[in-house]
């Protein structure tokens, strides 16, 4: 299917649900109306109830300065399930009992000197509570809904300080009984502290250990064996030193020792020494420059000079052997401080191995035992401090006040709640006696039940062209009709027609004059032939007597040029249907009426046969039998489909030609289709008519 076809079923959908709600709009006015009074009359019998609200700061619990939080602490983390909680604990029962009791609900609420019952109390408060978060922020706003504004301002303003001081309380509450707790904890932790310092002091006199200190931390042996430690490594030291200091010694020679002792040693001797030699040197040279070597200044310098390079000589080589003495000493102390080490650390570790285990098991379980006993007793001291800081965990941000204006009954709310609410209902209620009506609604309706062509639309309302005038507005109707039925494959000629109907009252005489009329209008010689014998109604149409007509035809009593009478129309005669005889059998005979109907026909361009209803009556399908068609005239919105659907059976069985059908009596100013193709018709009528007045004006 294109898309185009997909948009127009659509909008045919769409148009027939505006059609269903148009043509049955009395009743969805009239239900919107009854609702919409019946809304407005109740709102107006409600009594007034007044709102007033107190907003709220929560947070959690926490005093209002913390003196052992740390610096990170202080950036509180967002919990989005706490202000819920506290919607609820607001909402909560005890806190609800509580306000009851304060304001004394029970009797104000109550009747005379009775009290009102608890739960009555309770459940009268629930219903006049609306807690929620004020938008985009922290803070929660309790509304409070009465018949009193000033007793609803009481209520908000006790809910939130009788909920202010049940979380202070709480909070109270819960910090003492861990206080409580911690200090119970703390009095068993020192009892087991006192039973651990017992048994190491058991297991230290047991085991004969000795140890420095009150409460015995340090061991005798371990700081032996440091000491111990600590002079072997001096020893070592020395000796490294002393054994590095001889072997540059023993390397270097006389001279080398001489010109090198001032860095290898800090001996005075030596550095006072070799200090001298060089004043010596610095002499020489000058002297020797201005006297030379033979001068008896230079030769006494040099006599010092030798002399002290002797001595020092001497000196180091004196220095030399003392060293290697020292080194001597020095690798025997640390020979035999090695010794006397290993011995102390091989005691020390084979008495620590069996003997201290179970001292030092013992001291571990002390320490241990210590230091919960010092995190308890710090944490007792906290929280008693925490206890004493001030906390605010609700404040009171706004007070309720009395709100003198009411806020239900919403009288302009109401009114449109029940406009939507009856027009809802007026649609829904037209819908479903739409399901329920069979009728034929449109000319898909008759196309689709009965199987016939529409040939024509009559609007409602129309009366006899004759009253009305040749200029009527609906005369174009029934022109419509007239050339679709001269289209039709049994219309194309000249014919006799019959128009059918399938009950009574559906238009069928007033259709058919109004189509001889427009044929007649048109230069057609017409003959309007009444044979509906038991209720006749052209004759008064037209103006003329019934006394003679059809009937005497048929039964031979005159001839049927004398029967058939001339009218005010141009070009339309008619045929009436006579007075009906006592003794009707026979009259309606198929051959006579056949002969009839043949006869006329040479005379006359179109022959149109007004016949009774189908349904009930043998007549008119007689009649429509002997006719070259028949047409079948459908009142909109009348008589069951199952109806229409025998009567067309019923012409079927008969072999009855049926041309095409005409809609009749619509309504279109309910239904949209059927107004525009009205309106379409009646403005260029209009439009044509004035066009000829101008012309013939001119």
């Amino acid at each position: 299917m294109s898309t185009d076809s997909v948009q127009q079923t659509n909008t045919l959908h769409f148009l027939d649900y505006w059609r269903v709600i148009r043509s049955r709009k009395e009743i969805v006015l009239a239900v919107a109306i009854l609702v919409v009074l019946t809304g407005t009359v109740y709102t107006l019998m409600l009594p007034n109830i007044y709102a007033s609200h107190v907003r709220i700061a929560v947070s959690e619990d926490a005093p209002e300065i913390n003196p052992f939080a740390v610096q990170e602490n202080y950036l509180s983390t967002y919990n989005p399930y706490f202000l819920r909680t506290q919607f609820e604990i607001i909402q909560s029962k005890p806190i609800l009992y509580e306000v009851i009791n304060r304001l004394n609900l029970q009797q104000q609420w109550g009747k005379a000197d009775e009290k009102l019952p608890r739960e009555v109390a309770l459940k009268i408060l629930q219903n006049s509570i609306n807690v929620f978060q004020q938008r985009d922020t922290s803070l929660i706003v309790v509304n409070v809904e009465r018949d009193n504004p000033d007793e609803a301002a009481e209520i908000a303003n006790e809910l939130a300080e009788v909920y202010r001081d049940s979380r202070l309380d709480l909070a109270l509450k819960d910090a003492r009984a861990a206080i409580d707790k911690i200090n119970e904890s703390l009095q068993e932790q020192a009892v087991r502290v006192e039973e651990a310092e017992q048994r190491v002091q058991d297991l230290r006199e047991e085991l004969d250990i000795a140890v420095v200190g009150g409460e015995g931390d340090i061991d005798v042996g371990e700081i032996r064996m440091q000491q111990l430690e600590g002079d072997r490594l001096m020893a070592q030291k020395e000796m490294v030193e002393k054994e590095d200091l001889l072997r540059i010694l023993e390397n270097l020679d006389d001279k080398d020792l001489m010109e090198r002792a001032s860095y290898i040693t800090f001996d005075q001797f030596v550095m006072t020494t070799i200090q001298q030699i060089q004043d010596i040197d610095v002499q020489l040279s000058s002297l020797d420059a201005d006297f030379g070597p033979n001068h008896p200044e230079v030769k006494r310098y040099s006599l010092q000079k030798k002399t002290l390079e002797e001595n020092l000589k001497r000196h180091l080589a004196a220095l030399r052997n003392g060293l290697e003495t020292e080194y001597v000493i020095a690798t025997g102390k640390f020979e035999r401080l090695d010794k006397v080490l290993a011995s102390v650390r091989s005691e020390t570790i084979e008495t620590q191995g069996e003997k201290y285990r179970p001292f030092r098991k013992a001291k571990e379980d002390l320490d241990t035992e210590r230091f919960i006993y010092n995190q308890l007793k710090s944490k007792h001291r906290q929280e008693i401090i925490t206890l004493e800081v001030p906390r605010n965990p609700v404040e009171i941000i706004d007070v309720a006040e009395p709100n003198r204006r009411p806020v239900s009954p919403n009288l302009f709310m109401n009114v449109i709640l029940s406009i939507c609410v009856g027009l809802g209902a007026g649609v829904g209620l037209a819908y479903f006696i739409e399901y329920l009506d069979t009728s034929i609604k449109t000319a898909d309706d008759v196309e689709r039940v009965l199987g016939l062509p529409v040939l024509g639309l009559i609007p409602q309302k129309v009366r006899p062209l004759i009253e009305e005038g040749p200029d009527s507005e609906h005369a174009e109707a029934y022109r419509v009709l007239r050339t679709n039925l001269a289209f039709t494959e049994g219309g194309a000629n000249r014919g006799a027609f019959c128009v059918l109907s399938g009950g009574a009252g559906e238009g069928k005489s007033t259709t058919v004059f109004n189509l001889a009329f427009v044929c007649a209008q048109q230069g057609e010689k017409v003959l309007l032939i009444d044979a509906d014998l038991r209720r006749p109604v052209q004759h008064t149409i037209l103006g003329v007597s019934n006394r003679f007509g059809l009937t005497n035809v048929l039964l031979r009593d005159v001839p049927v040029e004398e029967a058939i009478k001339a009218t005010s129309v141009p070009n339309l005669h008619f045929l009436p249907s006579g007075r009906l005889p006592r003794t009707s059998l026979g009259v309606l005979d198929p051959k006579r009426i056949g002969e009839l109907i043949a006869s006329l026909k040479t005379k006359y361009d179109v022959v149109l046969i007004d016949t009774p209803p189908l349904v009930g009556i043998s007549d008119s399908s007689i009649i429509a039998k002997e006719a070259d068609g028949a047409v079948l005239v459908v009142q909109y919105r009348k008589y069951p489909r199952e109806m229409l659907i025998k009567a067309k059976q019923l012409m079927e069985s008969l072999g009855v030609a049926t041309i095409g059908a005409v809609l009749n009596n619509i309504n279109v100013m309910r239904d949209d289709y059927y107004y525009y193709y009205h309106s379409y018709y009646s403005d260029y009528y209009h439009s044509s008519q004035s066009e000829v007045s101008a012309d013939d004006a001119v």
